[in-house]
């Protein structure tokens, strides 16, 4: 993938809490964070990091055990990631950023928000539940529950990193082109990005981990007593895909009880769970309508 856009993208390591992120950045200003979702990298704001850089310094990293980011034994648990983000913003020489999270890149933004408010100008999440809201609702949700076998596979060791690693390029494009409803959206030469990212030593186990870790006793116990998150006071935006096979548009109903500021929740029609990539037009457009704002 090349254009005069991409040509002036750099490729950077940052150091914070204690491991090396791999980012992508462009333009100058102040700070956009995007953050990928699960088997994704940076590669998948590719149509909106040129958009964003005419008027922020966008930046996005490959998530702790993703692509060419280190990829510790640990780890993984969203408090961990929450620090990561949170030291990356503090080594990039900024005191806040505007947060943008898809999918996990969303939970770990719903983290950062909670755990480290002040490091938030502005939040933005793409298909992404509130990680208690979530993990609730796929335990007590019949639809969700079975939408979310993934999950439950990813708990038997070993036997998902086999399976995955045998079966790499069929599973990247099951994920990718047959779950999307845009069919467009990914053409060969995308999934070919993302599969040669996965075979990198150590990528498969991590990005398995995240969801190993979300099923941890201490989130169990957060869902279980303390049912209510800490009101978000900072403008938020909520871009969903109506027909999303992963996780539900009706997990976005009561989604304003998370927050206290400004919030703007969108349903995007005739698409599916990787809305930044499948509607790209239409998510440029809110992103820099709402960033610009907030």
């Amino acid at each position: 993938m090349t254009s005069a856009a991409t040509l002036s993208w750099r490729h950077e390591f940052v150091q914070t809490n204690d491991i090396r992120l791999h980012c992508v950045t462009q333009g100058e200003g102040e700070l956009v964070i995007l953050l990928h979702g699960f088997l994704e990298f940076w590669y998948s704001w590719r149509h909106q990091i040129p958009q964003l850089a005419r008027h922020f310094k966008v930046v996005a990293p490959d998530l702790r055990g993703y692509n060419d980011s280190d990829k510790p034994q640990r780890g993984y648990d969203v408090e961990t990631l929450g620090r990561d983000i949170h030291g990356l913003i503090e080594a990039l020489g900024y005191r806040r950023a505007r947060v943008v999270g898809h999918g996990w890149g969303g939970a770990i933004a719903w983290q950062l928000a909670e755990q480290f408010p002040d490091s938030i100008e502005s939040l933005v999440l793409l298909s992404a539940p509130h990680p208690r809201q979530f993990v609730s609702d796929a335990l007590g949700n019949v639809d969700q529950f079975v939408r979310s076998w993934y999950i439950w596979a990813a708990q038997v060791p070993n036997l998902p990193e086999t399976f995955l690693s045998s079966n790499l390029s069929q599973v990247v494009r099951e994920l990718f082109q047959k779950q999307s409803v845009r069919k467009g959206a990914f053409s060969s030469e995308d999934t070919a990005m993302y599969q040669a990212a996965l075979e990198k030593p150590g990528a498969l186990r991590s990005a398995l981990s995240y969801y190993r870790h979300l099923l941890s006793p201490q989130l169990f116990s957060r869902v279980l007593f303390k049912p209510s998150a800490d009101l978000i006071q900072r403008p938020a935006l909520v871009l969903w895909g109506q027909d999303d096979t992963l996780f539900s548009s009706k997990l976005t109903r009561g989604m304003e009880r998370f927050f206290s500021g400004p919030l703007k929740i969108q349903l995007i029609s005739d698409c599916g769970h990787w809305v930044n990539q499948e509607a790209p037009q239409t998510v440029n457009r809110e992103l820099t309508q709402f960033l610009r704002k907030y």
